[in-house]
């Protein structure tokens, strides 16, 4: 993998602390803010509302400009937007100041995953994007439970400031290690690249990622009273079992990169079959302590495992787009990153309880299984069309040329 890709990883893991550390600084946060945990919930959304917007918005803003002085820019108005959280009186501050950081986080995701792709042959690109994806993954070692560690010693604001310092990091890298790129000898055409809209595949792929997303989402936000209040933990077993999901996280990151360039559409469905059979054993066994353990750590492999097959099966279905692919991949992500939180919060508030939230994920990812075995047949049935990972294909001009 060239540097750059390496880099692009180092900042992800700044961005990705910041996007999963509220799963365990929920209860500080209500109780400071004066709000009920499921409100709290609702931060997690705003910062995913945040990247679905951001994601296309800014990858047409920045579609012709250099792409290295868009990471910078983007990596810092993200910093800022930490310090502000740090600083917010109030929980309209806290959201608004969530909102925007991730309006920055989504232009670095659509940009970042272009420039990973650009800079590796089209048979390494689920690599890459692994390698890319394994900062979120050292994110959930390290930088979810040490915010959680944090919150708990220092309140929760002091985990804002530590990200601050990690994107200051992010920044220096960038600018000191990513170079900047050749521009293309054809100027990127937006109308162009919105004709991959009209590809039912791309449909498929955004509906897939929503559900699959929404599924784990749906249990993992509100994680921290799962293992608290369900199954009995002390406060102080939320930052170790964080950091076993992130360990599982950096599992899944390895074996989903490892074989998804051969067997794409085997990694998708048996990974999202196993964030289904994960999710009903927790909705089953939460309540004891050693299994609410083991399956935090099993889902953190298998959500993961998935992510950059995921990705991948994006950038082969819009591959004459790859700048609008990243941002419709990221958009869709965090689609899925809003509708579970609130479906979770939705089942907390109707009385059904915190293990229910496992119940109403394991829905969507069956659903998103459904998604991509019509996606494959479809293919199949497509004439010249490409199977990817399944061991066979024949030459897609479009893949091809990307």
């Amino acid at each position: 993998m060239p540097l750059s890709v390496y880099i692009l990883a180092l900042s992800v893991f700044a961005l990705g602390t910041s996007e999963f550390m509220l799963s365990g600084l929920l209860p500080p946060v209500a109780e400071d803010l004066g709000v009920t945990i499921p409100q709290a919930g609702l931060l997690i959304s705003a910062f995913a509302i945040g990247m679905v917007v951001g994601a296309p918005l800014l990858a047409v803003a920045t579609l012709r400009l250099p792409r290295r002085a868009t990471l910078v820019a983007l990596i810092a108005v993200f910093g800022l937007g930490q310090v502000a959280g740090a600083l917010a009186p109030t929980y309209a501050v806290l959201f608004a100041s969530r909102v925007v950081s991730a309006l920055a986080c989504a232009g670095f995701w659509a940009v970042g995953a272009a420039v990973a792709v650009a800079t590796v042959p089209t048979t390494s690109r689920a690599r890459a994007l692994a390698v890319m994806i394994g900062g979120l993954s050292v994110a959930n070692v390290l930088g979810v439970p040490a915010g959680a560690f944090l919150g708990e010693g220092l309140g929760w604001r002091s985990a804002f400031w530590a990200v601050g310092a990690a994107s200051a990091i992010a920044l220096v890298g960038i600018v000191s290690l990513v170079p900047a790129l050749p521009r293309p000898a054809e100027r990127p055409r937006m109308k162009r690249e919105m004709h991959i809209y009209r590809d039912r595949q791309v449909w498929l792929s955004i509906g897939t990622i929503a559900l699959a997303a929404a599924g784990v989402f749906c249990a993992f936000s509100y994680l921290a009273p799962l293992l608290t209040d369900v199954a009995g933990l002390d406060d102080g077993w939320v930052p170790t079992v964080l950091a076993l999901f992130g360990v599982g996280a950096l599992i899944g990151t390895a074996i989903g990169g490892r074989f998804a360039d051969a067997h794409l559409f085997r990694v998708l469905i048996l990974g999202m079959a196993a964030d289904t059979v994960v999710l009903v054993a927790f909705a089953l066994l939460g309540r004891h302590a050693v299994a609410a353990v083991l399956l935090s750590f099993l889902l953190g492999v298998a959500c993961f495992c998935t992510a950059p097959a995921l990705n991948a099966r994006m950038f082969d279905v819009a591959a004459a787009a790859p700048t609008l692919a990243a941002a419709t991949t990221t958009a869709a992500f965090n689609l899925g990153n809003t509708a579970g939180p609130w479906l979770g919060g939705a089942v907390i508030d109707a009385g059904l309880g915190y293990g229910a939230t496992a119940w109403a994920g394991a829905a969507l990812t069956t659903a998103a299984i459904a998604l991509a075995v019509v996606s494959l047949r479809l293919q199949r049935r497509t004439p010249g069309s490409r199977i990817v990972g399944t061991g066979s294909a024949t030459a897609d001009p479009v893949c091809s040329e990307a």
